[in-house]
């Protein structure tokens, strides 16, 4: 457990690290997340690393079981006056162990994630994958609750940069980020993916057939 938070804090600090050189103007920038600005994901990063198990049924309670309603509710407590402000809340969050309910790994899942949804818009490389990422992947791939299970369900996951296969089916090959972001449900993800499942994966994020 030791090593699996040490790799989460070292990508919340090399996130913050990054979003300290952005201007004001590329924090406004949309992110991957529909309807969220780079400033909201930070927003919400910072909540979710000071969620309890407690905390976040108390919010859940509070937001009538709705999770969009809640996570909006997180943002709008988390999201400071200023960029700079929001930075700090989050800074103040990278070490910290408090999890919500779920598996652990989903901590590794929500900042790798994350991360690609405010980096890849800004064009920000990242730094080298960490330790555990196959296990996010997995994970993923049979997460009902996401989303991740129905959305790979029949496709056999192949990282073209690391030594990670998951799953049966139809091939899909590429970068395990990309991977990641797309069987999170971002469009995004599919740059650089190739394989007989593509168009599979594709269809199931809503891409028309070209």
């Amino acid at each position: 457990m030791k090593d699996d938070w040490h790799a989460v804090h070292q990508e919340r600090r090399a996130l913050a690290e990054d979003l300290a050189a952005l201007t004001d103007r590329q924090w406004a920038t949309p992110s991957l997340c529909e309807g969220w600005e780079v400033h909201d994901v930070v927003a919400h990063l910072a909540g979710s690393a000071a969620t309890t198990r407690r905390s976040f049924w108390v919010s859940f309670l509070r937001s009538r079981f709705d999770f969009d309603r809640a996570n909006a509710r997180e943002v709008a407590a988390y999201r400071g006056s200023t960029p700079a402000e929001t930075l700090e809340r989050f800074r103040a969050t990278i070490t910290s162990t408090a999890t919500p309910p779920g598996p652990f790994v989903t901590r590794l899942v929500e900042i790798m994630v994350h991360g690609e949804d405010i980096r890849r818009p800004l064009g920000l490389p990242r730094p080298p994958l960490p330790p555990g990422v196959h296990s996010a992947l997995e994970y993923l791939a049979g997460d009902a609750l996401s989303g991740g299970r129905k959305r790979l369900a029949g496709l056999e996951l192949s990282a073209t940069d690391a030594a990670i296969t998951v799953g049966r089916g139809e091939r899909v090959e590429g970068p395990v980020l990309s991977l990641l972001v797309a069987g999170s449900g971002r469009p995004a993800g599919l740059e650089g993916l190739h394989g007989p499942g593509v168009p599979i994966l594709a269809a199931r994020l809503g891409v028309p057939a070209t």
